[in-house]
């Protein structure tokens, strides 16, 4: 019975399969072209901070290079060689569209949505003048090549503005899209044409010397054109709307020689750029590098006809720009934040070692002192410094008044007693003047006790009559008698203050009647001295 249990189980067979273990994955080392490697050597560095979207960014044509970028209603300029924040410039009223430097470097023009149009001193950031013509939002303004007088700008007006800066006035108003101008670039060959483009899918060529203001040539891109620039030899352009970027040929009556859309979105900016070599030396080999909303970076060969590099950002890209000597580039983003490249210079070693030779002798240069050296600490400080030092000179500290201190402390009402107490009239009135500014004066005056008014009405009737200060000290007067009536009737030493006032004044317009009437003898006499 057991032998015939045991032959009725079932027989269960097991099979182990094995698992192999999870693989890595492997880098793709991916053979890159030199090209390709030139473009990824501008390693981006972050400038966060800036406030909404960059809608535009444009190097100086002049060394050090800054670089302005527009944003919110401000226009941050950055130096190219640190990527830090230069200065900024905030005196605009609303969100600024676009940037221009002068061909000299030495002014910017700026454009904002209220319409105006706004010239500044890179140095001082002062505004030198004020360009008000256009009814709608302007949205692009340019110099023309090498002419320091004009500007040429395009809003959502549809009209295109030629100007005279120094007259702040228009020369030419342009007449011919259907819908916003949204861009425009200056001929490199030429200071007398340019382009611009529209949401009405076309880009026109004009020329200020045509009489009858039209347009010299048209093509039309397809889509709402958002760029359009001049290539360097100055017989092409290249247009940027909807997902594609066309190159046209204007000398060949405007035909189209290429169109490159391998973007996924609406193309925003295209800019020229150049390869440099590796020991920094400009090259004749130029690019095109478009950005679009979907975060691509993409550089075209237009000799070749093909995309060369490719390179993604996490964020929608707004403006893009590179410098002319070809060692930073910069892009800006919908999200306020800017995307710097800067690339290194390799040293020419080989070089050095020809000019080693060819010279036949090096001149020795003395070792600089280092503060681990004996000698440094036996210099005293008596000691001359040489043609090569370089001299760190301390700047004064400019002591500050009291009333200056308390002023900074925002202490207004301490600020006017601290300096009715002084002897100088002049910081009275500075300090008077401060607080008509900061809108405080007549607080101050009201919170005056008996003494400290006392104080005031003791400094007006002294200098009130000054003509020097009479204009800010006549009106105070009013408003000080017609504030504190009910003080002064209440107080015996107020009441002499107002007496001695009153008498000072009443002298003064004595004195003035005298005069009158000696002027009213003299000017008969002068008149007929000069007949003489």
């Amino acid at each position: 019975m057991a032998i015939a249990n045991d032959s009725q189980q079932p027989t269960t067979v097991s099979k182990n399969f094995p698992v192999k273990p999870k693989l890595k994955p492997k880098p793709r080392n991916l053979s890159q072209t030199p090209e390709s490697k030139y473009w990824s050597s501008f390693k981006p560095q972050q400038i966060p901070g800036l406030v909404s979207s960059i809608n535009s960014i444009v190097f100086s044509p002049t060394t050090p290079h800054l670089f302005a970028a527009t944003h919110s209603a401000s226009l941050t300029l950055f130096s190219s060689l640190t990527l830090e924040k230069h200065s900024t410039i905030s005196s605009f009223k609303d969100v600024v569209t676009c940037s221009s430097f002068r061909p000299d470097g030495s002014l910017l023009a700026a454009s904002d949505l209220s319409g105006l149009i706004q010239v500044f001193d890179v140095k001082s950031r002062t505004p030198l003048r004020r360009l008000k013509s256009h009814t709608r939002p302007v949205r692009f303004v340019k110099y023309p090549f090498l002419d320091k007088l004009h500007l040429v700008s395009g809003g959502d007006d549809g009209i295109v503005k030629f100007w005279d800066v120094a007259g702040e006035s228009v020369v030419l108003d342009l007449f011919g899209h259907k819908d916003y101008v949204r861009c425009g670039d200056c001929s490199p060959v030429n200071g007398d044409m340019f382009v611009t483009g529209s949401y009405d899918h076309t880009v026109k060529l004009w020329d200020v010397r045509v009489e009858d203001s039209k347009s010299v040539m048209e093509v039309n891109h397809g889509k709402p054109i958002e760029d359009v620039m001049f290539l360097p030899s100055g017989g092409l352009i290249a247009t940027a709307g909807g997902n594609s970027v066309k190159i046209w040929d204007l000398i060949g009556g405007g035909k189209m020689v290429y169109s490159m859309e391998s973007h996924n979105k609406t193309v925003t900016s295209v800019c020229v750029g150049r390869v440099g070599n590796e020991s920094g030396e400009e090259a004749m080999q130029y690019r095109i590098l478009s950005v679009a909303l979907d975060g691509y970076m993409k550089v075209f060969d237009y000799g070749k006809m093909k995309v060369t590099h490719s390179m993604r950002f996490p964020a929608p890209l707004m403006s893009v720009a590179f410098s002319p000597d070809c060692m930073t580039r910069v892009i800006g983003t919908s999200n306020g934040t800017i995307f710097a490249g800067r690339r290194k210079k390799k040293e020419n070693v080989e070089s050095g070692i020809e000019n080693f030779w060819s010279l036949g002798r090096v001149e020795t240069q003395k070792p600089m002192l280092r503060p681990t050296y004996f000698r440094y600490f036996q210099r005293g400080q008596s000691d001359k410094p040489s043609e090569g030092d370089y001299l760190v000179v301390r700047p004064k500290k400019l002591k500050l008044g009291e009333h200056d201190k308390l002023l900074k402390k925002f202490r207004h009402k301490e600020a006017l007693v601290s300096v009715l107490n002084g002897k100088n009239p002049e910081n009275v009135v500075a300090v008077m003047e401060e607080l008509v500014a900061r809108k405080k004066l007549m607080k101050c005056v009201s919170n005056l006790d008996n003494e400290e008014l006392g104080l005031l009405l003791s400094f007006m009737q002294k200098h009130s009559t000054v003509p020097r200060y009479s204009g800010l000290l006549i009106g105070l007067m009013e408003k000080v008698l017609e504030m504190r009536a009910k003080d002064i009737r209440t107080c015996d030493v107020l009441k002499g203050h107002i007496r001695n006032l009153k008498r000072s004044v009443e002298e003064e317009i004595r004195v003035q009647q005298l005069l009158q009437e000696i002027q009213g003898i003299i000017s008969p006499l002068l008149r007929i001295a000069g007949k003489r």
